[in-house]
């Protein structure tokens, strides 16, 4: 070494060109990867709700058998009807808060429609207090909430 000059310990330019080069196309590869497997969690989150809601049809109707009365569950707003409380608050112990997003769920007042939304395609389903059958009617995802 010359007298004078003094080592110096630093990145190039061309090596932190190519750094930033990698972080972008991990970043593009990362981005679409997360977004389906936000998706799939909605999807997830949705069976789980749906599978929920089902169960706390059938254990209210055993209730009501127990105390004589074979009818399941009414649709409407009421004490001892489906929505009392909340969404699905007559079969669940903490309703289902309703969604405005792009997820989640939504419900006609009293009618027995609801409807979850997965990344903002409609999935409608439809409650029937004669037969106490809670089932998707139509949808893009209904396959994917009702397996």
């Amino acid at each position: 070494m010359s007298k004078g000059y003094k080592m110096k310990n630093a990145f190039t330019m061309i090596e932190l060109v190519f750094v930033i080069v990698v972080l972008g196309i991990l970043a593009a590869i990362a981005v679409p990867k997360f977004s389906a497997t936000r998706d799939d969690a909605v999807i997830a989150k949705g069976r789980s709700n749906v599978a929920s809601i089902r169960s706390g049809i059938i254990t209210e109707r055993q209730a009501r058998l127990i105390k004589g009365d074979s009818d399941f569950i009414p649709n409407g707003t009421g004490v001892g009807q489906m929505d009392h409380g909340g969404l699905f608050g007559g079969v669940l112990m903490y309703p289902i808060s309703p969604s405005t997003g792009n997820d989640g769920w939504s419900a006609t007042a009293g009618s027995g429609t609801y409807v979850y939304k997965v990344a903002g395609s409609a999935n409608t389903f439809k409650y029937t207090p004669a037969d106490g059958k809670f089932l998707c009617v139509s949808g893009s995802e209904c396959d994917k909430l009702t397996k």
